[in-house]
């Protein structure tokens, strides 16, 4: 399934809300949270995290990974908490727009 565009940085802030992870981490998370609907690819993720990091929304440091590796982990900033709050108004707000045109499912004649 394809992103809207602009959800990445939106779903991205999302999931570090619960805490650091490395970019791996990240996309693992989307992944399973979605189902195994949005697999996240490396080449748009790193992209991303490198934004949200320049607009001050998340903050990296280098760790030891869960595998005894040199990672690269990300986390929230409180300006990534006021922005993601700011984000999940507009989705949902957009969420609400499309169901008011699409309405209910129709039914399958067959």
């Amino acid at each position: 399934m394809e992103l809207l565009q602009g959800t990445l940085d939106m779903l991205v802030l999302r999931t570090l809300r619960a805490g650091p992870l490395h970019g791996y981490g990240i996309a693992k998370n989307i992944r399973s949270a979605s189902n195994e609907a949005l697999d996240i690819e490396f080449g748009s993720l790193y992209p991303a995290l490198k934004r949200l990091e320049m607009k001050g929304w998340i903050a990296s440091a280098w760790e030891t990974s869960e595998h005894n590796r040199r990672a690269k982990y990300y986390k929230l900033t409180a300006a990534g908490r006021k922005q993601l709050l700011r984000e999940h108004s507009k989705w949902a707000d957009f969420v609400s727009a499309v169901s008011r045109i699409m309405g209910p499912a129709p039914e399958v004649k067959g």
